[in-house]
């Protein structure tokens, strides 16, 4: 006779002489103290996965949108596009080793990294998304300072973090946290980063030293010491870009370079505007310890990821006034003209060399620093 109610699917492995599924592996839900690390079923959408929510991000990013801890965030921004503003729109995800570095973590470089690939159209940054994918036995106390240092890079930039998600992979199936975001802004009406094409002349400015982020992380992984030390400058941007727009509209488009550096961030521009650019080897701004390591690990700085600089390409008559905006805000303080879009090698970077001689500054290969951000 079959089992009847609820348990007949149990009978079904007895009826095809199949052993029922083993009940010890299961876990029972219990308090979020009684598990100082991520088990399976944190993820698992009952008792432990609303501990976690309610004990790690809901303490770090509360806020009333947020809150509500509906399905969806609906946001009410039609009157910031009363004068005609547009949406800006980007995401991206943030898998960087090792977790904790100096000048930052995952949780900063995650909110600083959105907010800056919106602030590089121009856009004012309005609210973030937020997916987490833990691996099972990281710790509770270290997912929730890193909820902790994404929460105060979010206040720090002025934006919320609208809604989320949380998933649980198996051990062994992930590498600690994995963080991916969406990230919204507004553009200011008439704004057109982009719209108007290079011309001969026109000056690249870098917004500070190269080379800082990626050298931070391979430091750290390279178990290297130095005099002085070698720190993220993993910061958000969108205030630069303010300051750099209201001084002047004459700016022709913004760049982030992070992964590949100014080197890949140069070579998509020159390709894209089918224009040459020239740059000054005594120029380039990076820091001497940073040139130390990449001498050390044999890398180009000009390769390496940055996560708080930008590349600007400017009218040549407005360069100084925009030069002048950019080192009276603390993110540009540094900033320098390292060289100037020509109409001769379209669509190549050339680096004018310390000797007075050229060599071309290629399109990275690969990645040369895997996991940097």
């Amino acid at each position: 006779m079959h089992a009847a109610g609820p348990y007949r699917w149990l009978d079904s492995f007895a009826a095809r002489s199949v052993s029922p599924p083993d009940f010890s592996a299961f876990s029972c839900p219990a308090p979020l103290r009684d598990y100082p690390h991520v088990v399976m079923s944190h993820g698992g959408g009952g008792a432990l996965s609303r501990d976690l929510l309610e004990h790690v991000f809901l303490p770090a990013f509360s806020n009333p949108l947020l809150d509500r801890l509906g399905d969806s965030t609906v946001l009410d921004i039609a009157a910031e596009f009363a004068g005609g503003g547009r949406l800006a729109i980007s995401t991206d995800s943030y898998v960087v080793r090792p977790l904790f570095f100096p000048g930052g973590s995952i949780g900063d470089l995650a909110v600083n990294g959105t907010v800056n690939d919106l602030a590089m159209s121009g856009a004012r940054p309005h609210s973030l998304t937020a997916g987490f994918i833990v691996e099972e036995g990281f710790s509770i106390g270290g997912l929730a300072e890193i909820a902790r240092q994404m929460a105060r890079a979010a206040a720090a930039a002025g934006v919320r973090i609208v809604t989320g998600d949380t998933k649980v992979v198996e051990r062994g199936h992930g590498d600690g946290v994995y963080i991916n975001t969406a990230g919204i802004g507004i553009v200011p009406p008439g704004l057109g980063l982009g719209a108007v094409p290079m011309s001969p002349g026109d000056v690249v400015i870098a917004s500070g030293t190269l080379g800082d982020h990626g050298m931070a992380i391979m430091s750290v992984r390279e178990g290297l010491e130095f005099e002085a030390d070698i720190v993220s400058d993993s910061a958000p941007l969108h205030g630069l870009v303010a300051a750099m727009l209201t001084a002047s509209p004459a700016i022709r488009l913004l760049r982030d370079p992070t992964r590949g550096g100014a080197a890949t961030s140069l070579n998509e521009i020159a390709t894209r505007a089918g224009m040459g650019i020239e740059i000054d080897e005594q120029a380039i701004p990076v820091r001497p310890v940073v040139a130390a390591a990449c001498e050390i690990l044999g890398l180009d700085p000009l390769q390496v990821a940055n996560e708080g600089k930008l590349l600007a390409i400017v009218s040549a008559d407005a360069a100084d006034h925009v030069l002048a905006a950019m080192r009276s805000h603390e993110y540009g303080r540094d900033a320098v003209a390292i060289g100037r879009v020509v109409e001769n090698h379209p669509r190549m970077v050339v680096m004018r060399t310390a000797i007075d001689g050229t060599r071309v500054i290629p399109m990275p290969l690969g990645e040369q620093l895997p996991r940097i951000c």
